[in-house]
């Protein structure tokens, strides 16, 4: 797959794409990135990319223009019969969360537009952005962390990038946990300032071990996130043992 990224900073994304267990997708080619500066694409000797609003009100607007051309130099490069999807990265897009990364990471790829200032000019985004996507409810300085963040989730569900190929299936929001919280991860040493690894762990009973990982994933879920409980329930993911135990904890923390 491809990412074509639009930035005025392609130089914040080096030590993603050379760090970490992730570089394997991007040096074997899994997930080829392509970095756009609009100012490249820009006209005048100081190669203006913004502007200042009209109306009036602070900060600075990115230019149609220059993002126009650039994306016309990404297109004819790409030679699609399909244009790819365009993604701003922008307070109003949805939420990114692990059915939409899933989707990316099955799909061509996509143009990313890493937005700056107080954002871009409104006619450039109704006439070529296809998908908007937030991290959250707060606002960065620019679209290339949310970029990066797309990236990795993308890049460690591709084949061979993980070294334990079921590794990610385990994650939580993964469909394999029916979209709850993964359970607590326990190493070496046995006892570590008193506190000890939970028995079950190294009971050596595979039954028993998924059993205490199941209700620790239910436990932590139903303390932190309790709408991902919901979730479960409605699609029906939840067995019988899983109900009996959250009344259990229900019974525990009684509501105020």
């Amino acid at each position: 797959m491809r990412f074509d990224i639009i930035t005025l900073f392609p130089e914040l994304f080096g030590p993603l794409l050379t760090s970490g267990i992730t570089r394997r997708a991007y040096e074997s080619g899994l997930v080829e990135v392509h970095f756009w500066n609009p100012r490249d694409h820009a006209e005048g000797n100081y190669r203006r990319v913004d502007d200042r609003p009209f109306g009036g009100g602070p900060g600075m607007v990115m230019l149609a223009e220059p993002l126009g051309k650039c994306l016309k130099a990404i297109r004819t490069e790409r030679a699609e019969a399909q244009p790819a999807p365009l993604v701003l990265f922008s307070p109003i897009g949805q939420k990114l969360n692990h059915a939409a990364v899933q989707g990316w990471s099955d799909s061509q790829g996509a143009v990313l537009l890493c937005g700056r200032y107080e954002g871009v000019d409104q006619r450039f985004i109704d006439r070529h952005v296809s998908h908007q996507i937030s991290l959250g409810d707060f606002v960065l300085s620019g679209g290339e962390i949310a970029a990066m963040a797309l990236l990795d989730a993308v890049a460690r569900l591709q084949p061979g990038v993980l070294g334990d190929e079921g590794s990610h299936q385990l994650d939580s929001f993964n469909p394999a946990l029916d979209g709850l919280l993964d359970s607590p991860h326990y190493t070496r040493p046995e006892m570590w300032q008193g506190d000890a690894v939970p028995e079950a762990l190294l009971s050596g009973h595979h039954a028993r071990i998924e059993r205490w990982r199941r209700e620790q994933s239910l436990m932590l879920s139903a303390r932190h996130r309790p709408e991902l409980i919901d979730q479960a329930r409605a699609a029906g993911h939840l067995s019988r043992m899983d109900e009996v135990f959250l009344q259990g904890l229900d019974a525990q923390n009684p509501q105020p």
